[in-house]
């Protein structure tokens, strides 16, 4: 059995998924339902689906279109954007997604982090923590806070976060590798499991991650969705095999 999980991280957009590169330059890459139950059909460990401009425009969660994926994804489902209360992660918990994800509202109203934790256990509850030239940013990295990611990380494990996504906003996108740095600094200061996330451009880069940086898994969103130099379209996932050889 593998201890480290590969994640699909997939980006919903009115209606459709895109995948962005330093979260600008979205591509469109296909249905969300389809791509999940491609996803499901291989047997992926986690999916992450995240919308990336709901708190931006200051809407909820679209609890339709959640359901609809959740209804095909037969593996765990964490779900972030937009959430702006405890009852808000209640609402997606209730369309069949397994934990929700915090980015802006753990930033704003970071107390929510330990009611959410408190109502529906810290397995239930990620923090999303988006770093952008060594500061933590939200809205789709358009907005600084001032806070160092591992201060920050370190916070959020201490208030229930079961889970933080790390994602390096630079390196997201570009296939050039995660940032080695920055996931080490993180794992080594909180005790509980850390997904890095930006830049995983092979299944080496993945197991990089887990051996170097110590993360506990790692999520890839073009590594996943494309092939090839022009990055066409293809939805892929690594046989158990590889993935047993990389990411152990």
């Amino acid at each position: 059995m593998r201890d480290a999980r590969a994640i699909p991280c997939l980006l919903l957009r009115d209606g459709g998924l895109y995948k962005t590169t330093r979260f600008g330059d979205a591509g469109y890459v296909g249905d969300p339902i389809n791509t999940a139950r491609i996803f499901s059909d291989k047997q992926v460990d986690e999916l992450v689906l995240l919308d990336i401009d709901a708190s931006g425009e200051g809407r909820g969660p679209d609890l339709a279109a959640i359901a609809s994926v959740a209804e095909e994804c037969f593996a765990p489902l964490c779900y972030g954007g937009g959430i702006r209360s405890v009852e808000d992660m209640h609402a997606v918990y209730s369309v069949g997604v397994e934990k929700v994800s915090l980015n802006a509202l753990a930033v704003a109203r970071p107390e929510t982090v330990t009611e959410g934790a408190a109502r529906f256990g810290t397995q239930s509850v990620v923090v999303s923590i988006d770093v952008k030239d060594g500061e933590v940013v939200t809205h789709g990295a358009t907005r600084r806070t001032g806070l160092d990611p591992v201060e920050h990380a370190r916070d959020m494990a201490a208030r229930g976060a079961g889970e933080i996504l790390l994602t390096a906003v630079d390196r997201e996108g570009t296939g050039a590798g995660f940032d080695l740095d920055l996931v080490r600094s993180v794992t080594g200061a909180v005790n509980v499991p850390v997904i890095a996330h930006g830049g995983a451009g092979s299944i080496e880069d993945l197991g990089a991650a887990v051996r170097e940086g110590g993360a506990s898994a790692v999520a890839a969103g073009s590594l996943f969705v494309y092939i090839g130099p022009h990055r066409a379209v293809l939805i892929t996932y690594p046989e158990e095999r590889q993935l047993e050889e990389i990411v152990g």
